[in-house]
């Protein structure tokens, strides 16, 4: 039987997939080993897929990106969710979510699996609920064994890791009612939908109750479990209410559980959080799951910016990077209004990877020396090279040429009245050999 990446790592075995992740990350291979030997780290990596970018998440390493596409019952376009899937990876997505809950289920993620490389996931309960309404008329008449023999065939097809929502019970949706239910309602498809079915059946849900089942699937295919967020707020009102604690509780719970049953696991929260809570709310998560990993959906900290909601999880996304969020899905401008298009993932994309950024240079001090060499090269004026430094370079060269300096060393903003260019020329002399750079 294949043995999952933890089960190497606690063995000592230093795989070729953890030799990897530390030449990616800078790091010792032998701290890589043993990060995901606790499981502070893992490593989507399904064997069924030979075209697979290997992609560590957690501890000590680069805050990832992940991007989620996938059609509606609304709009469903197979060749369209194909580009948004490459632009995804053109843009430096580091993982993708398929996600879709219209048309041909299989043969979008089939298609979108083969149409990248990076470690594709997906929830599994949406094509569930979907083909149950299909076949019966009602997502409620959903067989649970068809879950879990949908869940293997989605494995087979190659996902890496996947969203299952195994935290919902009875006791948490209780919280829900004695608390009143919610200002901003139920925001998670799947879990509403899993809700829905063990009210209307009056059962528990039978990813909680088997979740050793679970993770038995999972290990099979060395795919990260992670812990589906399916009672997160969406409302910044509804943050760390009754019914939100209870689930992020059990979700702790059971990432040990399965990392002592030797799968690879992961915890997602929180949704809508004001900026105020985002600290607190990642200690909390690290400090019940024994450092699993936290995979953050945004998280929003207003409620207010639709339109603009790129921006609104940016904010947040640089706050959860800061203290310590290891996977963070991206939001894009269609958020809360619309399936996004695909100039929006290439907009969430990019938003997202500066948001990550800009939290990892506070977490990690030994990361600065990329901003600095930029500083340079914007103070000496060398823009070819500030070209190469920055994030985004084609959208850095397409303003500064749209509006042309009549000096080409200086910009337009200042013109003739270049603050840069009067600096180095009162302190030339004085600049220290340590902050010159050659032809200076």
């Amino acid at each position: 039987m294949l043995k999952t990446q933890i089960e190497l790592a606690r063995e000592g075995v230093l795989t070729d997939i953890v030799k990897a992740v530390a030449v990616a990350e800078s790091l010792p291979e032998e701290l890589i080993r043993q990060r995901v030997a606790a499981g502070e780290i893992v490593v989507p990596c399904n064997p069924n897929r030979s075209n697979q970018k290997v992609v560590g998440i957690g501890n000590g390493l680069r805050t990832k990106v992940n991007a989620s596409i996938g059609t509606s019952s609304d709009i469903c376009d197979i060749e369209m969710e194909v580009r948004k899937a490459k632009i995804a990876e053109e843009e430096g997505a580091d993982t993708l979510m398929e996600l879709s809950a219209g048309g041909d289920l299989d043969g979008i993620r089939r298609a979108v699996i083969d149409a990248v490389d990076l470690p594709v996931g997906n929830v599994p309960l949406y094509q569930a609920f979907c083909e149950a309404a299909r076949k019966y008329g009602d997502p409620n008449k959903l067989d649970p064994e068809y879950l879990f023999d949908l869940i293997e065939k989605q494995l087979a097809d190659g996902l890496s890791f996947m969203a299952i929502h195994c935290g919902i019970n009875l006791f948490s949706i209780e919280r829900l009612r004695k608390q009143g239910y919610r200002y901003g309602g139920l925001v998670s498809k799947g879990g509403t939908f899993l809700v829905s079915w063990m009210d209307s059946n009056n059962a528990e849900n039978p990813l909680y109750e088997q979740f050793d089942r679970v993770c038995a699937l999972m290990k099979k295919y060395d795919a990260v479990l992670s812990l589906g967020n399916g009672i997160r707020a969406g409302a910044i009102h509804d943050s760390h209410d009754r019914a939100q604690m209870a689930e992020m509780i059990i979700n702790c719970e059971l990432a040990e559980l399965g990392r002592n049953m030797g799968c690879q696991m992961m915890v997602e929260g929180p949704g809508h959080v004001p900026l105020d809570e985002i600290e607190g709310n990642i200690m909390l998560e690290k400090r019940m799951s024994g450092g699993a990993p936290y995979y953050v959906l945004g998280p929003l900290p207003a409620d207010t910016g639709a339109g603009y909601d790129h921006i609104t999880a940016a904010i947040g996304a640089a706050n959860s990077s800061r203290h310590g969020a290891d996977l963070v899905c991206y939001i894009t401008p269609a958020e809360h209004l619309a399936l996004p298009s695909e100039e929006d993932v290439r907009e969430g994309v990019r938003a997202t990877r500066l948001a990550c950024r800009i939290g990892d240079i506070a977490k990690y001090p030994g990361r600065r020396e990329n901003e600095k060499q930029a500083a340079m090269a914007r103070r000496d004026m060398r823009w070819d090279d500030l070209s190469k430094l920055l994030m985004f370079p084609d959208v850095a060269a397409k303003i500064r040429n749209s509006r042309e300096p009549s000096k080409e060393e200086t910009c337009s903003m200042c013109g003739d009245f270049c603050a840069m260019r009067k600096g180095i020329e009162v302190f030339r002399d004085d600049i220290a050999p340590c902050k010159t750079k050659e032809g200076l």
